[in-house]
């Protein structure tokens, strides 16, 4: 089975939705309004969608996509613990 190929767009999807996620759980500033505002589902959805593209993708990712996907997952749970006041 050859190597898998890396693609630049996997890599700049993982980091804008990990940007989203941290949006959502109030790390980044609302670029419109400068507040940082909290929306749980939203964050919620986001790193499940990142859960579901790391099982969809498992063997089919260069060892830095599998890396940047693990790293950005392995932040943002305990960020959303947090927020929820898990």
């Amino acid at each position: 089975m050859p190597a898998p190929e890396a693609d630049p767009r996997f890599n700049e999807f993982v980091i804008l939705q990990a940007q989203n996620a941290g949006l959502f759980l109030g790390q980044i500033p609302n670029p419109h309004t400068g507040e940082k505002d909290i929306n749980l589902r939203a964050a919620k959805s986001v790193i499940d969608s990142l859960e579901m593209l790391e099982q969809k993708t498992q063997g089919n990712l260069t060892a830095t996509e599998y890396s940047l996907l693990k790293m950005a997952l392995n932040n943002l749970r305990p960020l959303f613990e947090d927020a929820a006041g898990s």
